[in-house]
C-alpha cells in the first residue's frame, strides 16, 4: 500500500460484521459537498444509479452509463473520510458476463477508490458475483424490486407477495452463498423481509422492506424534499429543502429586478481604503 493510498474505516467486513447490531445507516450520495453531509452520519454513501433520475432527469435509471457513475463515484469518494462509498454498476455493464462485470467493477473501484460495488439480481447473478468475490471485488447484491429490470417487471410495484415470495428467498440466499457481504432489499413486504433477515449471516439493508432490517437506505433527495416529481411510499421527508431553495430563489430573483441586490456592501470601491 502506498503513502497515498486512502484509509477508510469503514470496510465490507466491516458491514458484514454489524449483522443483528446498531442498524446501519445509508444515504446515496452523487457529489463531494453532500458526500461531506452524509459521511458525518451514515455508515454507507451510495453512490446510486438513482442519480441518472434525481441529478440528471433521466425517466429512469436505464439511461446511466459507466462514465457517469465513475464520475459521481470520485466525488463521493473525495467527501468521505469514515463513510464506505459503495457504486452502482449501472444497467448493461454487468449482466453480459461475469468477465464483462469484473472488467468494468475493476475499472470503477481502480478510477474511484471505492471499496466496493453494488449490483442488480438474485440467483442469476449469483455466477458473476462468486466471480468478482473471488477476483477482490466486495459486492452489495440487491433483490426484490430492481429498478434496472422495471421493463420485464411492469413498474416499480412490490416484489415478493404470495408466490413470489419463495422466489425472493432464494435469491437472497443465492446472492449470500456467492459472497456478497450485504444486501439491499426493495419493496420487498414487511414479514418477508424480516424472514430473509433472520435467515441470512449477511446484513439487509431494507428500502421500503420494513423495520427488521439489518440497515436503511434512502435516496438523500427524497429525504430532503430535493427530489419532488413523485413520492415514493417509503420515504419519509425530514427537511423540504426543495421548498425552502425556491423561496430563496424567487426572493433573490425579486431583489435583482428590484435593483435592491447587490447592495454598496457586496461590492468593491474604485480606491482601496486606507486601513487607520
Amino acid at each position: 500500500m502506498s503513502a497515498t493510498s486512502p484509509v477508510r474505516p469503514v470496510l465490507p467486513p466491516d458491514i458484514r460484521a454489524r449483522k443483528g447490531g446498531t442498524p446501519l445507516v445509508v444515504l446515496t450520495a452523487y457529489s463531494t459537498p453532500v458526500a461531506r453531509l452524509v459521511d458525518a452520519h451514515c455508515d454507507i454513501a451510495l453512490v446510486g444509479d438513482s442519480v441518472g433520475m434525481v441529478i440528471h432527469g433521466l425517466p429512469s435509471t436505464l439511461g446511466v452509463t459507466l462514465e457517469m457513475m465513475t464520475l459521481h463515484g470520485r466525488a463521493v469518494v473525495r467527501g468521505c473520510t469514515r463513510a464506505m462509498p459503495v457504486i452502482d454498476m449501472p444497467f448493461g455493464s454487468y449482466e453480459e458476463s461475469p468477465e464483462q462485470a469484473f472488467r468494468n467493477a475493476s475499472r470503477l473501484m481502480a478510477e474511484t477508490g471505492a471499496p466496493a460495488v453494488k449490483l442488480e439480481g438474485g440467483l442469476h447473478m449469483a455466477e458473476t458475483i462468486a466471480f468478482l468475490t473471488a477476483r477482490g471485488v466486495p459486492v452489495m447484491a440487491h433483490v426484490g424490486l430492481t429498478p434496472q429490470a422495471v421493463n420485464t417487471l411492469g413498474g416499480y410495484k412490490v416484489v415478493g407477495r404470495a408466490e413470489e415470495a419463495a422466489k425472493v428467498m432464494a435469491d437472497a440466499r443465492a446472492i449470500e452463498a456467492a459472497g456478497a457481504f450485504s444486501v439491499v432489499l426493495e419493496k420487498v413486504p414487511m414479514g418477508l423481509a424480516g424472514k430473509i433477515t433472520a435467515a441470512l449471516s449477511i446484513p439487509t439493508i431494507g428500502i421500503g422492506a420494513g423495520k427488521d432490517c439489518d440497515g436503511q437506505v434512502l435516496v438523500v433527495d427524497d429525504m430532503l424534499g430535493l427530489f419532488t416529481d413523485f413520492r415514493p411510499k417509503f420515504v419519509k421527508r425530514y427537511a423540504e429543502l426543495g421548498q425552502a431553495a425556491e423561496g430563496a430563489i424567487a426572493a433573490y430573483a425579486a431583489d435583482v429586478r428590484a435593483r435592491s441586490f447587490p447592495a454598496d456592501e457586496h461590492g468593491f470601491p474604485d480606491v482601496v481604503p486606507v486601513k487607520p
